[in-house]
């Protein structure tokens, strides 16, 4: 039987990297895990308390393609209390994950055939999901004096450009755009007839300044955020976008033939999550003091050439003084003291052979350990 062209994507490197860690873990080995962005804190108290309650008294059947009602008011309060944006629920479309959402959103503003910019070091699922749906994902080498992050000169190199997706808390890197950098990317994308979509997935988890949201600046954009992150609710698969209210119709049409539904048990545990303050602030701590002994340790060590981490929960490093073979390096390091990291080649294929990515998302003891470990490996160098 055939497999289409637009499926041959490449592998989501960081899998393939916890698989190998998992493997070696199922053995007895002990393994630090500092390759997935994924909270070592299950989903809230509260919201897995308040789901025991809802199944005793709800089948849970379908939800509206849009997602609940509740949950979607709730996300609309959201913006106005963190963003001071007041953002209808009618522009609210509840999804299985931010992969969805992306999928949901590539699929509503593009033809096949048409070219999305990204910015690279960059979450690699962009450029496949892309390319599975018959569209040309078009990198952009971003540059440190940039903070990693897209630019309109940049932009302006490129032809044929029908959109742009940026990510503010950015990943590998954790980098931020500024109010004033977004909004230059924004107008001059709008002056330009390229599409905008804002990753902020990460937004909650920052640590140098408060993220800004598109939604701050223009409705003339695509969010999409997710409650994986600051909400620790990654298996769960649940997102959310926000839309243009004259594509709301469009984006609800395509969600009820492609996946009917977000989870409905999902979103009765991320509407409890949503008022689980006093444990989201504690797991934010933690990340908080994770990220110092990062930025305190790794340059001790000998990883002293990273990106600045504003928020979410990475450390990317530049090692093309000890390496041109993250790949290889990565698992020397796994089957040399059991630390899992991911090669930079998930995040930019043209120069991540020569980084590395730490992720920081777990409990401040493993990364203790993952930073003595490391260092054993260093000083064997």
């Amino acid at each position: 039987m055939r497999i289409s062209r637009r499926s041959d994507v490449d592998p989501f490197i960081v899998m393939d990297v916890m698989q190998a860690a998992s493997q070696q873990e199922a053995a007895g080995r002990s393994i630090i895990h500092m390759e997935v962005g994924q909270p070592g804190t299950p989903a809230p108290q509260a919201a897995r308390t308040h789901l025991v309650a809802e199944m005793a008294a709800d089948p849970l059947g379908y939800t509206v393609a849009l997602g609940r009602p509740d949950l979607r008011q709730r996300i609309a309060q959201l913006y106005m209390d963190w963003y001071g944006v007041s953002v209808s629920p009618s522009r609210i479309v509840v999804t299985a994950g931010s992969s969805a959402g992306f999928s949901l959103a590539f699929t509503s503003l593009f033809d096949a055939g048409e070219r999305v910019a990204v910015g690279e070091p960059g979450y690699p699922s962009y450029r496949n999901i892309l390319k599975a749906l018959s569209l040309e994902p078009v990198s952009i080498q971003t540059v440190a004096e940039n903070r990693f992050q897209p630019c309109l000169q940049e932009i302006d190199k490129l032809e044929n450009i029908s959109g742009l997706l940026v990510a503010s808390p950015a990943n590998p890197t954790g980098t931020m755009l500024d109010h004033g950098a977004l909004k230059t990317l924004i107008e001059g994308c709008h002056a330009r007839g390229i599409s905008f979509i804002s990753d902020e997935i990460y937004h909650g988890v920052e640590y140098e300044g408060r993220a800004i949201s598109a939604l701050e600046i223009s409705n003339e954009v695509y969010v999409i955020n997710s409650f994986s992150k600051y909400f620790s609710m990654t298996g769960w698969r649940i997102g959310w976008m926000v839309v243009p209210e004259s594509h709301v119709r469009q984006v609800e049409r395509l969600a009820q033939n492609m996946f009917i539904c977000a989870p409905h048990v999902s979103q009765v545990v991320a509407l409890a999550a949503m008022d689980a303050s006093p444990e989201l602030t504690a797991n934010l701590s933690v990340y908080a003091e994770n990220r110092r002994l990062m930025l305190e340790l790794l340059p001790k060590i000998g990883f002293d050439r990273i990106a600045p981490p504003d928020g979410a929960f990475y450390i990317y490093a530049d090692v093309s003084e000890l390496t041109d073979d993250s790949s290889a390096f990565c698992r020397d390091i796994l089957e040399r003291v059991g630390v899992s990291v991911t090669p930079g080649l998930d995040f930019d294929p043209l120069r991540g052979h020569q980084s590395i990515r730490f992720s920081y998302a777990r409990s401040t003891p493993d990364i203790v350990e993952g930073l003595r470990r490391l260092a054993d490996y260093m000083a064997q160098k």
